[in-house]
């Protein structure tokens, strides 16, 4: 779609200006969610996802790891994910960390699907809805990984020559 020649000027400045900043403000945004998430499991009562999360942590782990263990284990995992973004270093391990983490978040859709959904598949619980969520930062570290190398956005496509 073509815009109208007054408007031309500013969606490239926008646009410009989005394909400067989207990758940090992203990366900076999935810090606080991750760092918050994970500094409020370490205080008894303040996250809601805390005793689902703890729950599965002892679910897959065969009882091994219990509440006690898992859910401070998990608040340090996810708070230095989020340190991790929010200073912009180490990105591949943060990123293998919260990639490893990912799967597990996922799971109590299906080991406690009572408690994730009140009719399945289309009505999450607001637990699962909290679960739900993780997609977008999940497809939101993608999006930051795939510039671990240098890559970036640009607002305009690169022009290729012809063969």
């Amino acid at each position: 779609m073509t815009l109208p020649a007054p408007f031309e000027p500013i969606d490239i400045r926008l646009t410009t200006w989005m394909a400067r900043h989207g990758i940090t403000l992203t990366r900076i945004a999935m810090g606080v969610v991750f760092l918050w998430f994970g500094a409020i499991k370490f205080v008894p009562g303040w996250s809601p996802a805390a005793d689902l999360a703890a729950r599965t942590i002892e679910r897959i782990t065969f009882g091994i790891i219990t509440p006690e263990i898992g859910l401070p284990l998990l608040a340090a995992w996810e708070s230095l994910i989020g340190i991790g973004l929010l200073s912009g270093r180490f990105l591949r391990a943060t990123l293998l960390l919260l990639f490893v983490q990912m799967p597990g978040t996922m799971l109590p859709l299906v080991l406690f699907p009572s408690e994730t959904f009140t009719a399945f598949p289309h009505s999450p619980t607001m637990e699962g809805q909290y679960i739900i969520k993780n997609l977008v930062l999940i497809a939101a570290a993608i999006v930051v990984g795939a510039t671990v190398r240098g890559g970036e956005l640009r607002a305009e496509p690169t022009r290729r020559s012809s063969p």
